[in-house]
């Protein structure tokens, strides 16, 4: 593999595409095992070089608070409460900006490698309201000027409360500069609100469960800010960690590993096959990564946070815990994971040292404010409880269910032209992904790379089911090009984050309204994650025009007696519930 040139499964170009996809998982699977994505090099330079750009494009702007002294004396001032303030404003203005997670080639975002802003500034691109039946003025899938200019207040908004100088001085601990004045960010709270009912898609890349609610801690003391921060903190891991009490997470450890950047070349190629039962013929995780799930991951993510938000305090034996979550979040930047949550960790490594290393005087025990209080319960226990009771009423991200491989997803299936027909209709900034790849390479290495991103979800536990419900979907699977959902939904809505809710039956009703597609012509199996009360998954198949074929669900332990790819007379034992429409 060469700095710029992929890693690819070595096959014959000229009948790859004559396979059938089921002989095609094969191979891009098993060369997953060693592979992984199969990432240039430089891809991965990129991505330091995007958090370097993160953490010093921070400093930088922080540092030109007037009264802070500047870059020179970092040492003194980044302690300050304002900096912590500034900081949670300058992440989310990078997310909602498109630079941070779902950007890059790592979510197949080739070229343009971000979408974000160049989506949300444009009219007439796909917008997805969240309940466009129960809230008013929030009907229709097409971005107006409305929508443009209230995200154009977010950010407008966000840099002015970025630049804005501190208030109050003298706060307890602060030293002179203050704090923001809470009235500052109203606009973006208001506006991002506002813009989230308009289209769910910005307010899930503002990150909005944590940043958004982050906003709104600055209206209360000093004191209870910090406490609350805390608090959101430990909300945030213990709902990664409850995410992952399932079968799914080993699976996404296995295969994170793989793709591991640190871990390529023949050196580690051993290592990697341990992490299956078998690398070619049996592509479930072995005991290795069940291990790293459910001792070094759930239990650790339950367990030090816990200590450490509620009994650390001042005492020097805090550091232990904090370097132990810092080398957690280490661990998760080192394998670059599809979807690149870069700048989270970042963030996350930042708190770590601010709230509970300087700050460690103040306690949860110290939050005064039942308002707040109450805030942080809905936010970081009522929705996460509803959203993994209910998982296809609320998204994965305030729900809190985080990469721990049970979410919505779905598998497009287009007949020969279709993709055509949606790149000459549907307003976007950027190709569909087969189309970015073909300008880059050659259509043969397109469709490789392409199928490289159903082996990704295919080796999930949700993708075996996926896979198997085709036959259900399709007459003739020779007759259809098969696109993981998240490629489809990434250059139609501009951003793309593992939230199968942006590339459901909304996002198909989007595409029918603008193309006009004949019966047949685009079929979309959708897979509900898995409630945390049972060990069943909902799907629905449905057609761009005649709407749903088929719903039922499937056994999550059926899924877990599949390879990733479908054997020959193979069929997915499933459960029926309506059919047809």
């Amino acid at each position: 593999m060469g700095f710029i040139t992929p890693d690819l499964p070595d096959v014959n170009p000229d009948t790859w595409h004559t396979l059938p996809a089921a002989t095609r998982l094969q191979v891009v699977t098993r060369h997953w095992v060693e592979h992984g994505f199969g990432t240039p090099s430089a891809i991965y330079l990129l991505y330091v070089v995007k958090m370097a750009a993160y953490a010093g494009g921070a400093v930088a702007v922080i540092s030109l608070t007037p009264g802070l002294g500047g870059l020179g004396h970092i040492g003194v001032w980044w302690t300050q409460p304002i900096v912590y303030q500034k900081v949670v404003i300058f992440t989310l203005l990078f997310e909602v900006l498109g630079l941070g997670c779902g950007s890059g080639p790592l979510t197949a975002r080739f070229w343009p490698p971000i979408g974000g802003f160049l989506y949300w500034l444009r009219p007439k691109t796909i917008r997805l309201p969240p309940w466009p039946n129960e809230v008013p003025f929030t009907r229709g899938d097409t971005r107006s000027f409305l929508d443009v200019g209230l995200y154009a207040i977010v950010l407008t908004s966000g840099v002015w409360a970025l630049l804005s100088p501190g208030h109050g001085g003298q706060v307890t601990g602060s030293g002179d500069v203050g704090l923001i004045d809470p009235v500052v960010v109203l606009p973006t709270i208001v506006a991002l609100a506002l813009l989230g009912l308009r289209d769910k898609t910005i307010f899930l890349a503002a990150r909005g469960e944590h940043y958004w609610v982050k906003l709104l801690v600055f209206f209360f003391p000093f004191t209870d800010q910090i406490a609350a921060f805390k608090v959101v903190m430990l909300g945030l891991w213990w709902g990664a960690a409850t995410s992952k009490l399932n079968h799914h997470f080993p699976y996404v450890v296995a295969v994170m590993t793989s793709n591991n950047p640190l871990l390529r070349g023949e050196a580690f190629n051993w290592l990697k096959r341990k992490l299956y039962r078998d690398p070619v013929n049996d592509l479930r995780p072995a005991w290795i990564p069940k291990l790293m799930a459910h001792v070094g991951g759930t239990t650790a993510e339950f367990v030090v946070p816990a200590v450490l938000v509620f009994f650390a305090d001042s005492h020097p034996w805090r550091w232990a815990l904090i370097a132990f979550m810092v080398l957690f979040h280490l661990n998760i930047i080192s394998n670059l994971p599809m979807g690149v949550p870069l700048e989270w960790n970042v963030f996350f490594i930042f708190s770590l040292f601010y709230l509970f290393g300087h700050y460690s005087n103040i306690s949860v025990y110290d939050l005064n404010s039942p308002l707040l209080l109450a805030i942080l319960l809905v936010a970081f226990a009522v929705v996460p409880i509803v959203g993994n009771i209910f998982p296809q009423q609320i998204s994965f991200l305030p729900a809190l269910r985080y990469y721990a491989g049970n979410w919505a997803s779905s598998l497009w299936c287009f007949r020969a032209g279709v993709e055509d027909t949606i790149e000459a209709k549907v307003v976007k900034s950027s190709a569909l992904t087969v189309k970015q790849l073909t300008r880059l390479y050659d259509p043969v290495t397109a469709e490789i790379i392409s199928d490289k991103g159903r082996a990704f979800r295919s080796m999930h536990v949700h993708g075996r089911a996926l896979n198997g419900l085709v036959p259900r979907a399709l007459e003739d699977e020779a007759d259809y090009a098969l696109r993981e959902g998240e490629t489809v939904a990434g250059p139609l809505i501009g951003w793309n984050f593992g939230e199968g809710h942006l590339h459901n039956e909304q996002l198909v009703k989007a595409v029918q309204r603008r193309c006009g597609l004949e019966e047949g012509d685009l079929r979309v199996i959708i897979l509900e994650g898995q409630p945390i009360q049972t060990k069943k998954q909902r799907y629905r198949i449905v057609d761009a025009k005649t709407g749903l074929i088929e719903e039922g669900f499937v056994a999550v332990e059926d899924m877990l007696a599949r390879q990733p790819w479908p054997e020959p007379d193979d069929e997915l034992p499933v459960h029926p519930i309506t059919h047809g429409t």
